[in-house]
C-alpha cells in the first residue's frame, strides 16, 4: 500500500512538472526538432527550472515506490498524472472542469482500480531476472524507441508528435524497470548500487527520455502526443514484469477485469488529452507562444 501511495504522489509531482514545463515550452522560441538550443532557451526560464525540480523529486519518489512494490503495479498508477495535470491546469488557468472531463477522470480512476485489482501480479522480480533476459529486453525496447524516433523525426505535425510521444513513453517505461533493478541492487548496499549496470543505464537512458519528452511536447498538440506517452509507459512496465521479471498475473475471469480496466484508462486518456484545459489558445499565452501542448 505504501508503494501505491508513493506512486500516486509521484504522479502528482510529475503533473506539476508537466504543467510548468508546458508553460515554459510554449513561451520558448520555435526551434528545429532535436535542437540542443531548445534546452538552452528553457534553462533561462525560472518556471522551467521549478518544473525540473518537481521532475527530480517525482523521480526520487517513484524510485522509492519501485523499490518497495512491483513495477507492473507502480508504473500503471503513474497514469494518474494526466488527471492530476488537468486538475492543476484548471487551478492555474482558473478554468472550470466540465462534465465530460469529470466523466473521463472517473473512467480513468475506475479503470486503474480495476486494472490493479484484477492483474495482481505475484512472484518474480528484478533480482530473479537473468542477465541475458535483461539485455534482450533492453535491446528490444531501445530498438522500438529508435525506430519511432527515426520515423517521427522525418514526419511532420500530429504524426511526429504521436510517434515521439510513444517513443517517450517507451523510454520512461524502460527507465522505470531499470530503476527497479537498481532498487534490487540496493540489498548489497550503496556499493551494490554503484556497481550495478542498471544504475549507469538509468544515467544514460533517463536524460535521453527526458530530451525526447521536450521534443514531443514541442512537436505538436497534446491530443497527438499525450495518449501514446501515457499508455506506452505502463505497457512497457507491465510487459516487462510479466516476462523478464517472471511475475504471474491472475487468469480466468480476472482477465476480463484487466481488459476492461485497460479500455477505460485508454478511453479516459484520449478524452482528457482533448480537454481545452490542456490547450490554452494563443491569445492567452501571448504572441510568442505556440498552440502545441
Amino acid at each position: 500500500m505504501l508503494a501505491n501511495g508513493l506512486a500516486l504522489l509521484a504522479a502528482a509531482l510529475n503533473a506539476s512538472a508537466s504543467v510548468l514545463q508546458r508553460r515554459a515550452g510554449r513561451e520558448a522560441p520555435d526551434r528545429d526538432a532535436f535542437s540542443l538550443r531548445l534546452l538552452f532557451d528553457l534553462l533561462v526560464r525560472p518556471v522551467w527550472l521549478v518544473g525540473i525540480g518537481a521532475v527530480l523529486l517525482g523521480f526520487l519518489v517513484q524510485a522509492t515506490a519501485l523499490a518497495l512494490g512491483d513495477v507492473a503495479v507502480v508504473q500503471p498508477l503513474l497514469v494518474a498524472e494526466l488527471p492530476f495535470t488537468l486538475l492543476l491546469a484548471a487551478v492555474v488557468f482558473h478554468t472550470p472542469i466540465h462534465r465530460r472531463e469529470w466523466t473521463a477522470i472517473g473512467m480513468m480512476a475506475v479503470g486503474l482500480a480495476a486494472f490493479i485489482l484484477t492483474l495482481a501480479p505475484t512472484g518474480g522480480g528484478p533480482a530473479m531476472a537473468p542477465l541475458a533476459a535483461w539485455l534482450v529486453g533492453v535491446g528490444l525496447a531501445l530498438a522500438v524507441a529508435g525506430v519511432l524516433v527515426v520515423v517521427g523525426h522525418r514526419a511532420r505535425g500530429p504524426r511526429r508528435a504521436a510517434l515521439l510521444g510513444i517513443a517517450t513513453g517507451v523510454g520512461f517505461g524502460l527507465t522505470a524497470v531499470l530503476v527497479a533493478g537498481v532498487g534490487a541492487a540496493y540489498r548489497h548496499g550503496l556499493l551494490g548500487v554503484a556497481t550495478a549496470w542498471q544504475t549507469w543505464a538509468v544515467v544514460v537512458i533517463g536524460p535521453l527520455s527526458f530530451f525526447l519528452l521536450q521534443n514531443a511536447l514541442q512537436a505538436g498538440s497534446l491530443v497527438a502526443s499525450q495518449p501514446g506517452m501515457t499508455l506506452a509507459n505502463p505497457l512497457v512496465a507491465v510487459t516487462w514484469g510479466l516476462t523478464i521479471f517472471s511475475q504471474h498475473a491472475r487468469g480466468g475471469w480476472w482477465l476480463a477485469g484487466t481488459v476492461l480496466g485497460t479500455a477505460l484508462i485508454g478511453a479516459g486518456t484520449v478524452v482528457l488529452a482533448r480537454s481545452p484545459l490542456l490547450h490554452q489558445d494563443r491569445n492567452d499565452r501571448g504572441p510568442t507562444s505556440r498552440v502545441s501542448g
